[in-house]
């Protein structure tokens, strides 16, 4: 859309045609007080602040006033079928305005409920978004940094979480209570580097006292990378400011696993995780390739063993929510989770619906939405 500047020339290009014709029938054979019910058809989280400070301008725009009942608070569980608002007004202000208010309330909702599962599944992480280069656009960006402060809230509330500390852009970093976004280094820093080592140090020298998280799997060597840069950086080792980071593909071990070595280090951390009920998925997210329970297990080992018990380790790559209870299942030493294309996950499931449930205040539904209908 084209933003701030011309609220009514978006809602001209961008709803659904047979609505604009429906609003001009309308002013032509006189206007009515109508009621919509809006829903989703999935469980969610309720997220709808981005669609109400939307209608509230498109009201202030026009000149009128719509009643905006919430059935939920923000962060609340909300049903499938549950009626998540109750949206009233003049038919003729609201009736080319449900393409673009459900645009902006379904994904929120959808995806807000997947921060909240994952923050939830790994109460004891810190979580960090970094959706903004799987979205369709700087629109939906906002929508899923907002909707990952509202399920996050949630769990920190409901759970205990610690939840999602911050994300990647400086756009949306408000949402988390932060100035800018956070993150360091993309592996293209460390390929121009030549070594992660020298990452590092560019980095350090560039921001100097800033804490320093390194990614680690570029060269297939994640612990050895790891040790070099906590052994060049002692002090911020010690003090908790350097992290590294494990983002190693599913297409190999890290360094120094392979599958007989995996099992090994989970059968000395978590005897009783592989002998329990796994299916073929959960099974390699504790023993198999790429960032597993047993690689996080296996790089806290060395960092310990080398006198390096305050470095943090930030896990990444494929990290769902069925992924973070498996984690949490095995209480792996996570400090961090990076989360990317999950949030946005589901998008089938995130499209909201609204029907119009009462007319000048008299009940009035299409057959077989009657559960819309306000309870008296």
């Amino acid at each position: 859309m084209s933003g701030q500047d011309d609220l009514e020339g978006d809602v001209d290009r961008w709803t659904d045609q047979y609505f604009k014709k429906t609003r001009t029938i309308v002013q032509r054979n006189g206007d009515t007080e109508v009621t919509y019910a809006v829903f989703m058809r999935r469980p969610v989280s309720f997220a709808p602040r981005l669609m109400i400070d939307w209608l509230n301008r498109i009201a202030a725009e026009r000149n009128t006033t719509f009643e905006i009942d919430t059935c939920f608070e923000e962060g609340a569980w909300a049903g499938a079928g549950e009626p998540l608002l109750y949206l009233s007004g003049p038919f003729s202000q609201l009736v080319d305005l449900e393409t673009l208010y459900l645009q902006k309330l379904g994904a929120c909702c959808v995806a807000a409920y997947n921060a909240y599962l994952m923050c939830s599944a790994l109460p004891d992480a810190q979580f960090l978004a970094m959706d903004a280069r799987h979205c369709a656009g700087h629109e939906m960006a906002e929508m899923m940094a907002y909707a990952a402060s509202v399920g996050s809230e949630a769990a920190r509330r409901e759970r205990d979480a610690v939840g999602f500390i911050g994300n990647a852009t400086d756009a949306t970093a408000h949402f988390f209570g932060n100035e800018k976004g956070l993150g360091t280094m993309p592996h293209a820093l460390i390929g121009y580097a030549g070594s992660t080592l020298r990452a590092a140090e560019m980095y350090a020298e560039a921001f100097p006292g800033e804490p320093l998280t390194v990614l680690v799997d570029y060269f297939g060597r994640e612990v050895s990378d790891s040790l070099a840069v906590c052994r060049r950086f002692p002090e911020l080792a010690e003090e908790g400011k350097i992290a590294v980071r494990l983002d190693t593909h599913g297409g190999r071990f890290v360094e120094g696993l392979d599958t007989q070595a995996a099992y090994a280090v989970l059968e000395r951390h978590v005897p009783r995780a592989v002998r329990q009920y796994r299916n073929e998925e959960e099974l390699r997210w504790l023993v198999g390739t790429g960032v597993s329970a047993a690689a996080i297990f296996h790089l806290r080992d060395a960092l310990d063993e080398a006198g390096f018990p305050k470095a943090r380790i930030v896990a990444s790559s494929g990290f769902n929510f069925f992924k973070c209870q498996v984690m949490g299942s095995v209480n792996a030493p996570i400090d961090v989770v990076g989360t990317g294309s999950y949030l946005p996950d589901d998008w089938r499931e995130t499209y909201a619906t609204a029907d119009i449930v009462a007319y000048n205040g008299e009940p009035k539904v299409k057959v077989g939405r009657e559960f819309l209908l306000r309870r008296r």
